[in-house]
């Protein structure tokens, strides 16, 4: 069985909350694309586990996990995150963690390069709000072929790698030094890093691809990890504001190296209210004045896992929803942080936007969405605590009355909800995985 695990707005809704409660059902967990950008919070008893490469399923010692190939990796952050992760007693060895030789290394330089940008854009305050991770420049250079994959490093010795590695650095000093007027990279300095990190990775490097068929061919349940949401998906995103990799479940499977492997599921995971990390349109926090979005953030913690950013926030935004669940084409919904509205004697939805006299109820990330103005829906509060809640039944009438109306408004069922950052608690209804 294959499951993505998808966001169906723009990222931070809880996947990695999802993932880690599939994962006791799963033999292996898959990342699929994206890098070090963003992140998964876990938390397992009085323990948080902040993961931005690592799946989620890593936290499971009988799960094998998957860096695929749609990835762009940082191996400088992954060795901290292995050694944070076995600082907590998690084992990490070559048997419960493969990097696919396809997946492509982010590269010393880019990092340096988004840096660079990002600070030069913020003059005019044309910024795109990057994690100056150098995620982008790692996939622009994947596309442009000036960059090494995983496998590589296994070639070290060879010639035509270091052939590759010289016009590689060599483009690259042009464009630093030309561009942001850098000194130089050298080449020892490049081809010692390089043999670094295969000291460090080679026993981890493998054909995942044909790991995974293997695994499908002897029934293995696979789960398959998006990062980030369908909002920050390259194409069909809220471009330029988007990250620079397919956070949509079709892509899953080109992802994780099992291109034509059929989905069996596909969850998609929404907020119970609206975040958002990084710059772009936001609807949605145009809804609510600032002292009640201030409140909001202090009750659902919204900082970013990655980068400890404040996220924006909002109501629920049923408009951008519905198309993320198209996006998707998910047939399962798990809704998360649920009790952190249980303070609320009202709360607030958004069933559409108004441009000028003109109704919106269709999400266009390629209009001008900076002059869309958010229509909202009041709905009663429950004003008590859900986080012992373990059944639908158990919920309060109110609680159970906002879940009922974003169902209507997404036409969709909601199979899972969360009601606490721990393991246990959740609750499920109809037929859920």
């Amino acid at each position: 069985m294959l499951t993505a695990v998808t966001g169906i707005n723009w990222g931070d809704e809880g996947k990695g909350r999802v993932i880690d409660l599939l994962a006791e059902q799963a033999d292996i967990v898959v990342r699929y694309q994206g890098g070090n950008n963003a992140g998964h919070t876990v938390v397992v008893g009085r323990d948080k586990y902040v993961l931005n490469l690592l799946p989620s399923g890593i936290l499971h010692p009988d799960v094998t996990c998957v860096l695929g190939d749609g990835m762009v990796i940082d191996l400088e952050h992954l060795t901290k995150e292995i050694e944070a992760l076995r600082g907590k007693g998690i084992p990490i060895t070559p048997e419960n963690l493969k990097l696919s030789k396809r997946a492509t290394i982010s590269m010393p330089w880019h990092r340096v390069q988004d840096e660079l940008e990002e600070a030069r854009l913020e003059k005019d305050g044309s910024a795109f709000g990057s994690t100056r991770r150098g995620i982008a420049y790692a996939y622009s250079d994947k596309y442009r072929k000036k960059t090494l994959r995983l496998g590589d490093l296994l070639h070290l010795n060879e010639g035509y790698i270091h052939n590759r590695l010289h016009m590689m650095l060599d483009a690259k000093n042009m464009e630093l030094s030309g561009c942001y007027h850098q000194e130089p990279m050298s080449y020892p300095a490049l081809l010692s890093w390089c043999e670094k990190q295969a000291a460090a990775f080679s026993a981890y490097i493998c054909d995942t691809g044909a790991f995974l068929r293997n695994a499908l061919a002897d029934h293995k349940k696979v789960l398959l990890e998006a990062q980030l949401g369908a909002m920050r998906d390259i194409d069909y995103g809220i471009f330029p504001y988007t990250s620079s990799s397919s956070t949509i479940s079709a892509y899953g499977p080109i992802g994780a190296g099992i291109p034509g492997a059929p989905l069996s599921h596909v969850v998609g995971v929404l907020k119970a209210y609206s975040t958002c990390v990084g710059a772009g349109p936001f609807t949605a926090e145009k809804a609510m004045s600032e002292s009640w979005k201030d409140d909001l953030r202090r009750a659902g913690n919204e900082y970013g896992a990655a980068t400890g950013r404040p996220r924006r926030v909002g109501p629920f935004d049923a408009v951008a929803s519905r198309y993320g669940l198209q996006c998707q084409n998910a047939d399962r919904i798990a809704l998360t942080k649920l009790d952190v509205l249980s303070s609320m004697k009202e709360i607030p939805i958004i069933t559409e936007y108004l441009q000028h006299t003109k109704h919106i109820m269709d999400f266009d990330p390629t209009d001008n969405m900076d002059n869309l103005l958010p229509v909202i829906d009041i709905v009663p509060g429950w004003q008590q605590d859900i986080s012992h809640c373990r059944s639908y039944d158990e919920l309060p009438d109110n609680a159970k009355r906002y879940i009922e109306t974003i169902e209507k408004l997404l036409d969709h069922e909601i199979q899972f909800i969360s009601v606490g950052a721990e393991r246990n608690q959740y609750l499920t209804k109809g037929e859920w995985l």
